[in-house]
C-alpha cells in the first residue's frame, strides 16, 4: 500500500496554518474535525455568489442548485449507493429523530420490536429507547461490562423469537472506539426479518464507508467530524425509506431524500459537502489511485486507516504501560478507531484544562456516552479522558501527546 503523504494531507487544512489553531496538537477530532480547504472554499463562494433560493431561473440559483445536487450525486457514488438515497439535515441528532418518528408510525399498535444497544451515544439510542412509550418493545443488546464489546451471539439471542423488526446500533462507539462488524451483524439481522440503522458518527471520520458492502438498511453521520460543514448525512435505502411513512410535506413523499426531511435544508451547507468529495479525489490523484468513485473512495479509506492505525499504536502501548488509568476498549489499533478513552484516578476535565495548557487539545467528561460509561462502572462525575485523532495526526503529535501526559498525571 502507498504510504500517505501527510504534508499534502496537512496541506489540505487551513487550520494547520491559523495562528489561533496550530499551536496545540489537535486530539479533539472526535467532537469535530478540522474542514479542508475544498469545503471551506465552497462555503465562501456559495455564500458570496450564491445565496439565494436554488433552482431559481437565474444564474445564481441556478449554480446554488446545481452545486447542491453535485454533493448528493457525488457523496453517493463514493459511498456506493443512489443518489436519492442520500438525504441532509442539520444533524445527526436531528435526522435520527425524526427517521424515529417514522418507525413509530411503521410499528404502530407493537406489531415487532426493536434492538438498541448500550454501547450507543445517546443519540442514537435515546430517540429508539423512547418508542416504547407507544407499546412497542424495546430490547437491549448489552455490552460486556469490562470490555465494552458487543457479542453477536447475544443479539441472537434477541432475534431468535422473530418479532424485532429494526436493529440499531453503532460503527463504533464514541468512548470504547471498537470497530463493529457492521456487514455480519446486518446479515444476521435480515435473515431474522430485521432493518437495521447505524450510526456512523464515531467512524466515518475515518474513512467514507461503502454502504452497499455494508448491508445496511440506514447508515448516519455527521459532515462536521468528516472535514466539511455542520449537517447531518442519512444514507436511506430505497426499500426501506419507501416503506416508511413519510415525515416531510407531503407532496415531497415521492422523492426518497425529500420524503423524511421535515425542515429546510442549509442550501449553502449542502452546497460546500461536495468539497468532502472534492478532498476524496485529491487524496486520490496525490497518492496515484484510479477508478470510479467508490474504487477511489475505497483505497483513500484504506490509506487514512493504515496511518491512523500505525500513529495511534505509541498512544495505546504508553497507556497500557500505566498503573494508574483504564483504557476503554482494544488495545490493538487495527481494531479500533483512533478515539482514545481513559478512566483516570482523579477527575478527567481538569486534566484536559492542564493538557490545554500544555499545547495538547482534548477533553475530559462523559460526551453522551453515559450509558456505556455507565455500564462499565465508571463514574460519570468522573468522566473519561478523550484523545481522539484523524488521519492528518502526524506521529509528532502524538509525541507531543505522550510527554505531556506524562507531566499532567
Amino acid at each position: 500500500m502507498t504510504q500517505m503523504n501527510m504534508d499534502f494531507v496537512r496541506a489540505q487544512f487551513p487550520a494547520f496554518s491559523s495562528p489561533v489553531l496550530s499551536s496545540h496538537a489537535f486530539f479533539e477530532n472526535a467532537g469535530g474535525s478540522y474542514p479542508c480547504r475544498q469545503v471551506v472554499d465552497r462555503l465562501t463562494r456559495f455564500f458570496t455568489d450564491r445565496k439565494v433560493q436554488p433552482y431559481g431561473p437565474y444564474p445564481g440559483a441556478q449554480a446554488g442548485g446545481a452545486e447542491m445536487d453535485e454533493a448528493r450525486t457525488r457523496l453517493a457514488a463514493m459511498m456506493n449507493v443512489a443518489r436519492e438515497e442520500v438525504s441532509f439535515g442539520p444533524s445527526t441528532s436531528a435526522n435520527t429523530y425524526v427517521l424515529a418518528q417514522a418507525v413509530r408510525g411503521w410499528l404502530k399498535g407493537g406489531t415487532g420490536a426493536v434492538v438498541v444497544t448500550n454501547q450507543d451515544h445517546e443519540a442514537n439510542s435515546g430517540v429508539w429507547r423512547r418508542l416504547a412509550d407507544d407499546g412497542i418493545e424495546v430490547r437491549e443488546w448489552q455490552i460486556d461490562p469490562a470490555t465494552g464489546s458487543l457479542d453477536p451471539a447475544d443479539l441472537g439471542a434477541l432475534l431468535a423469537d422473530g418479532r424485532v423488526r429494526l436493529v440499531c446500533f453503532p460503527h463504533c462507539s464514541n468512548v470504547i472506539a471498537e470497530i463493529n462488524d457492521v456487514a455480519a451483524i446486518s446479515a444476521m439481522a435480515q435473515a431474522a426479518g430485521a432493518r437495521t440503522v447505524v450510526d456512523g458518527v464515531s467512524y466515518a471520520p475515518h474513512g467514507f464507508p461503502d454502504v452497499a458492502a455494508l448491508g445496511c438498511d440506514v447508515y448516519l453521520f455527521s459532515a462536521y467530524k468528516t472535514f466539511g460543514p455542520h449537517q447531518g448525512i442519512m444514507v436511506l435505502r430505497e426499500g426501506f425509506g419507501m416503506e416508511l411513512p413519510g415525515q416531510g410535506h407531503y407532496f415531497n413523499h415521492g422523492t426518497l431524500y425529500k420524503r423524511h426531511t421535515p425542515a429546510g435544508p442549509d442550501h449553502a451547507q449542502i452546497a460546500a459537502c461536495a468539497g468532502m468529495a472534492d478532498y476524496v479525489d485529491a487524496m486520490a490523484a496525490a497518492h496515484g489511485v484510479t477508478g470510479d468513485a467508490a474504487s477511489r473512495n475505497s483505497a483513500v479509506h484504506d490509506l487514512m486507516r493504515a496511518q491512523e492505525v500505525a500513529v495511534i499504536a505509541p498512544l495505546l502501548d504508553y497507556l497500557a504501560g500505566r498503573n494508574d488509568l483504564r483504557l476503554l476498549g482494544p488495545r490493538d489499533a487495527a481494531r479500533r478507531a483512533p478515539t482514545v478513552a481513559v478512566e483516570l484516578d482523579r477527575p478527567a476535565e481538569p486534566v484536559s484544562v492542564a493538557l490545554g495548557q500544555d499545547g495538547i487539545a482534548c477533553w475530559g467528561g462523559h460526551f453522551y456516552a453515559v450509558r456505556p460509561l455507565t455500564a462499565m462502572g465508571i463514574d460519570l462525575n468522573k468522566g473519561v479522558l478523550r484523545m481522539s485523532a484523524a488521519h492528518y495526526t502526524s506521529a509528532d503529535d502524538v509525541t507531543r501527546l505522550i510527554a505531556a501526559l506524562d507531566r499532567a498525571l
